[in-house]
């Protein structure tokens, strides 16, 4: 199963690229994570936020490869505990499609991308920095894999 995380932003820190890599390149093929960054849209004065926001949206869905399981990252979705993530995870595995994690921009997903979502996750109740989301996702989707395979990384 390929996993694309497709989010919202472009040029992040360099801590942020390492960080999301590290985790990255750990996982196998069976799980292997791909990241598609969508440019922003302008955020500036006087600028149309609604219009900004629909425009990464209409992005975001052309970005989903074809037959992928579509998971929306968003504060409102269901927490899951490192455990249940696993689970999820073995889930998605054996659904046999990709899966698209959609992580939006400052104002969250477009209503679109929230529609097309077959799952809401959200990975806090706290609000997250966006480029800290894709270390975090990429981390917990390692640790998730290594408790599947009874790999050492996790320790609970």
């Amino acid at each position: 199963m390929n996993i694309y995380l497709i989010a919202v932003g472009n040029r992040m820190p360099r801590w942020v690229d390492e960080g999301y890599q590290e985790y990255a390149r750990r996982l196998p093929g069976e799980c292997a994570l791909k990241l598609v960054e969508i440019a922003p849209g302008h955020r500036g004065k006087g600028a149309d936020i609604r219009r900004t926001l629909r425009d990464e949206g209409e992005r975001m869905l052309k970005a989903i490869p074809k037959g992928c399981r579509v998971v929306a990252l968003e504060v409102g979705g269901r927490s899951w505990s490192t455990e249940a993530l696993s689970q999820q995870m073995e889930s998605w595995m054996a659904d046999g499609r990709d899966l698209a994690l959609l992580v939006g921009g400052p104002e969250g997903l477009a209503p679109a991308c929230q529609a097309c979502a077959e799952q809401r996750w959200s990975l806090s109740a706290l609000t997250l920095p966006h480029p800290l989301v894709r270390v975090l996702l990429a981390e917990q989707l390692y640790r998730g894999w290594s408790l599947l395979r009874n790999h050492p990384y996790h320790r609970a």
